[in-house]
């Protein structure tokens, strides 16, 4: 064992959607930080909420990623914790620094905490019919990516296809003029 951990520069801990309260997530949070104190522990997830990174870091994680970031910024924030630096992401200080200021956070943004900023431009984007093809070129992505982002968006909705996504976001999203159903 100690051959591996000679070899291990950085623990990436992947607690996708749950919250930082979930016993679970504090529990291997912790325990991993604790037993391998050496290496920092950066924890990959979906909730970009203040309150919940900073809960993060509380229980040891040398980093926060959440999913929505690119593959740079990622590689970044480990080489960050791995020169002994913590990584926080910017959107998480936007919506916290919106809070202090006592500005209210646009629905749009995450949809109130449900959606990372890339699956709510994508959630907008099915809610206005636009093919993955549009979608991808609109939001400078993959079109795999696209349809990453749709199934996550399918599971948090509990949605069987894109038509009923599309119809359980309606009211969440807010709406623009005329050209709000245009392709």
């Amino acid at each position: 064992m100690s051959e591996l951990h000679d070899r291990v520069s950085a623990i990436l801990l992947n607690i996708g959607w749950r919250n930082a309260a979930d016993p679970e997530v504090v529990e291997a949070v912790r325990s991993l930080a604790s037993e391998f104190s050496a290496i920092p522990t950066i924890v990959i997830g979906d909730v970009e909420d203040m309150v919940h990174v900073m809960k993060i870091l509380e229980y040891g994680a040398r980093g926060y990623i959440p999913t929505s970031v690119g593959l740079d910024v990622a590689i970044e924030a480990v080489r960050l914790a791995r020169a002994g630096g913590i990584f926080v992401p910017a959107s998480s200080l936007v919506s916290f620094q919106q809070h202090l200021s006592g500005e209210k956070p646009t629905q749009s943004s995450g949809m109130n905490g449900l959606f990372t900023a890339r699956q709510a431009a994508v959630a907008d984007a099915l809610r206005r019919g636009k093919a993955n093809k549009i979608i991808a070129y609109e939001l400078n992505l993959c079109e795999s990516t696209v349809k990453v982002h749709i199934r996550n968006i399918m599971k948090k909705l509990k949605a069987k296809n894109r038509t009923e996504v599309a119809y359980k976001i309606n009211d969440m999203m807010p709406r623009g003029g005329g050209s709000d159903r245009s392709m």
